[in-house]
């Protein structure tokens, strides 16, 4: 099996429910629900990510990724039909519920396929192209929900994104057979407390779970933020997209920058740069500026994302590949959970701006964190 099948099984997996991110908060405020709703809402897509990342990991090490992904996919389609057929803000909490539940099988799976598919001397490159398949679902799932809300409607937008799970459907069915099994031998010694006993270790999951919760924050409350500065629903489609779109250079360079700087170092310009990002996002209310700075924004996340992931690879046990990702995705995941609802507090009581400069704070301390001692 190509490993360009699999990169295409990431994008279409991932497309229609990055899409529903935004689709789902922009459907909750046209619904008219506060910010900290959607905060909650944006923080149930992450409940079962956070509950289960580690149990995907296991089943994937047992099983392969064939019937975690399409039972995912499955999940996606059924979730996204629920606010097609039935209006009402609780029903976007099911959907979100829905959609994370599945993400936290199809996820873990992907990102292991892509190591077990990948010779070591690939593997940088491999993952990196991980990362633009998903940052072009970014792209495109943002730039999908907004166009299809200005000219469908809230409601027909959400049937169109079940129908999109449908293409990853169709690929497993017909071609999946062909992905690497699990293995079916004795597991290896050890568990969860082991993989956390290595320093280097927890200093990647807390880097990876800051720079989830900026990503977070950055697609949660940009739609927020450019509702309330005025801007249309493609506008800020494009806003969000923009964020995604600077995978595509980042794929051009990430290797060369890895061999000149270390991943430990680049990871730590990556947090300075996204936390100088975020310091100047609420001075601007132009959308062509603020799609500059998210383009520069997605620059950072999507240089820091790659890394965390070869690190967390790289630092698992043999045969335990699928476990230690599903743990920094539950680390990521807890993240992406507390911190909706924390910062959905504080921009009901203090405005959506201040948000951005709390995270920028936050990233600034992880750059701080993570700088090489030399």
């Amino acid at each position: 099996m190509s490993i360009y099948f699999a990169f295409a099984l990431v994008l279409f997996t991932f497309l229609p429910v990055n899409g529903a991110r935004v689709l789902l908060s922009l459907y909750a405020l046209d619904l008219g629900a506060a910010p900290l709703a959607v905060g909650f809402l944006t923080a149930t897509f992450s409940v079962f990510p956070m509950l289960l990342a580690v149990l995907s990991g296991k089943i994937t090490d047992r099983v392969g990724a064939r019937w975690p992904v399409l039972c995912g996919t499955v999940i996606v389609l059924c979730g996204m039909l629920v606010p097609y057929f039935l209006r009402g803000v609780p029903l976007l909490f099911v959907a979100a519920a829905l959609n994370g539940f599945a993400f936290a099988f199809f996820s873990v799976s992907l990102q292991n396929l892509i190591g077990m598919m990948s010779p070591a001397q690939d593997r940088t490159h491999n993952f990196s192209i991980f990362s633009l398949m998903v940052a072009s679902a970014n792209f495109a799932g943002p730039l999908f929900a907004g166009f299809a809300i200005d000219h469908y409607g809230h409601a027909t937008a959400c049937l169109f994104a079940a129908l999109l799970a449908l293409i990853p459907m169709i690929m497993l069915a017909g071609w999946g057979g062909g992905l690497p099994g699990g293995t079916s031998g004795p597991r290896p010694a050890g568990g969860v407390r082991e993989t956390l006993a290595d320093p280097a270790v927890r200093k990647t999951l807390a880097t990876g779970g800051l720079l989830m919760a900026g990503q977070d924050l950055f697609q949660t409350y940009m739609p927020v933020y450019g509702h309330g500065i005025g801007l249309s629903a493609s506008a800020i489609g494009v806003v969000v997209g923009m964020f995604a779109a600077a995978a595509f250079v980042v794929q051009l360079v990430i290797k060369r920058l890895i061999n000149r700087y270390s991943m430990e170092r680049l990871l730590t310009y990556t947090l300075y740069l996204a936390a100088g990002t975020f310091l100047l996002m609420p001075f601007f209310k132009s959308a062509t500026a603020l799609a500059i700075l998210a383009f520069i924004f997605g620059l950072a996340i999507c240089l820091g994302q790659p890394i965390i992931t070869m690190l967390m690879f790289s630092h698992s046990t043999e045969g335990r590949s699928g476990e230690a990702l599903g743990l920094r995705i539950t680390v990521n995941h807890l993240t992406r959970v507390v911190s909706p609802v924390v910062f959905g507090s504080i921009a009901s009581a203090l405005g959506v701006q201040p948000l951005f400069w709390i995270s920028a704070i936050l990233l600034g301390s992880g750059g701080a964190m993570t700088r090489p001692k030399t």
